[in-house]
């Protein structure tokens, strides 16, 4: 059993995947940085500093300042600004991967040579059917 593990572990797939793994959580830390503090600041410009986060309906009894205070008071809370919030970071993570991912393949692709195209000639007659063109055009002549 354990050298059946120890062929597990070994094999290219899973080390790929595990190398997979460590690689997404530290491009994860990236792209999630880049959103909170580079993207996130601009776009709170264009919609004036509205922060979703903070939008709730108790759903029990009692007046709260903030979520917080209704959370840490064990009170309900229906958080529906947090949920507003995940879907936008969603959509910003997501278009942002999607211009780093297009970027590295204009790169891969640009660092990979590209085949000079070869010019195919046409081979030049071999010498029987020179001589049966020579035939041919000897009939009509006569």
């Amino acid at each position: 059993m354990i050298k059946e593990f120890r062929d597990f572990i070994a094999r290219g797939n899973v080390m790929d995947m595990a190398v997979g793994i460590i690689i997404g959580a530290a491009f994860t830390a990236i792209v999630s940085s880049m959103v909170a503090d580079l993207i996130n600041p601009i776009i709170s410009l264009f919609i004036g500093g509205i922060d979703f986060s903070g939008m709730y309906v108790l759903l029990g009894n009692g007046d709260f300042a903030s979520i917080a205070a209704a959370e840490d008071a064990g009170i309900a809370v229906f958080a529906y600004g947090r949920f507003i919030m995940a879907v936008i970071n969603f959509v910003i993570v997501a278009f942002v991967v999607f211009l780093l991912v297009k970027a590295v393949n204009r790169a891969r692709d640009a660092a990979i040579k590209k085949p000079v195209p070869v010019e195919i000639v046409p081979a030049s007659p071999t010498e029987l059917e020179i001589l049966m063109e020579i035939r041919d055009a000897l009939k009509k002549q006569a």
